[in-house]
């Protein structure tokens, strides 16, 4: 594709496709829990955010002028893309996920969705209006190293860090998807009044986290209740429940760290 790099090589072997009118099965699409972000993968990733061509991620809006407005990093398996998708029908979706296996799981999960809801809408409905999961799609990406290259000033309204991997060692912290040089990224791509979603399960991350947004001069804390307040209930909801390490929590009875932050409007003097 036009404006396109690659990085790297990738030995991971990738499984046959299912058909898209059957759902894909995780388990053949198992890869490692985690990869290292600082790893030369085989990434493919738009020189700029003008050089990226959405349409073939969102035919069915091929032509709005509509970008992504939730990114969500490190989706992997892809349950909140799939929660939200039919809950924001108009609102366009991208996952970001490092690992070859998953990331396909994904993308065959989408078109596998998109295919069974065309053969099941009434006629008028595959005409009239874009179908269900036609807003949302995944990239291969390393958002680490690539995240402004996606997204340009000011576009998305939400960007979602579910259970990222804690990294748990003192000399890995460099590789935790929060940091201050992140953050700028982050609030560079985020819209004035946009949200960042935070949620794990362990305790020194969740401090972590939290702490570089509160200490990041372009965010401040928002609570749950003001966010449910506002009608972001459902998308909170999705946080807590539709990723498959969340649900992992909830069979082990374990403890979730929620902390949202709102980006700020830098007033000119």
């Amino acid at each position: 594709m036009a404006g396109k790099r690659k990085r790297g090589a990738d030995s991971t072997s990738r499984e046959p496709q299912v058909q898209n009118t059957t759902l894909p099965q995780k388990k053949y699409y198992r890869q490692r829990a985690h990869a290292n972000p600082f790893s030369d993968h085989a990434l493919e990733y738009p020189a700029s955010p003008d050089a990226m061509d959405w349409s073939p991620h969102y035919p069915a809006f091929a032509g709005t002028g509509k970008t992504p407005e939730f990114a969500d990093v490190g989706c992997g398996f892809g349950g909140l893309l799939i929660a939200l998708a039919p809950l924001y029908p108009d609102t366009i979706m991208l996952g970001m996920e490092i690992r070859v296996q998953v990331s396909q799981y994904v993308q065959d999960r989408i078109e596998a969705l998109r295919a069974t809801s065309a053969l099941e809408a009434p006629p008028s409905e595959t005409v009239s209006t874009p179908g269900p999961y036609q807003n949302v799609s995944i990239v291969r990406a390393n958002a680490m190293k690539f995240f402004p290259n996606y997204f340009p000033k000011a576009s998305l309204s939400a960007v979602f860090f579910l259970f990222p991997d804690p990294h748990f060692k003192a000399r890995k912290h460099k590789a935790r998807i929060i940091s201050p040089t992140l953050l700028a990224e982050y609030a560079y791509a985020l819209k004035p009044g946009g949200i960042v979603y935070t949620i794990t399960d362990v305790k020194d991350l969740h401090d972590w986290m939290r702490t570089h947004l509160e200490e990041f001069p372009l965010f401040e804390p928002v609570s749950e209740e003001a966010l449910r307040e506002e009608g972001r209930g459902p998308i909170l909801d999705a946080v807590y429940r539709s990723t498959e390490e969340g649900k992992k929590v909830e069979r082990n009875k374990g403890q979730k760290w929620l902390a949202c932050f709102r980006r700020l409007e830098v007033k000119r003097e």
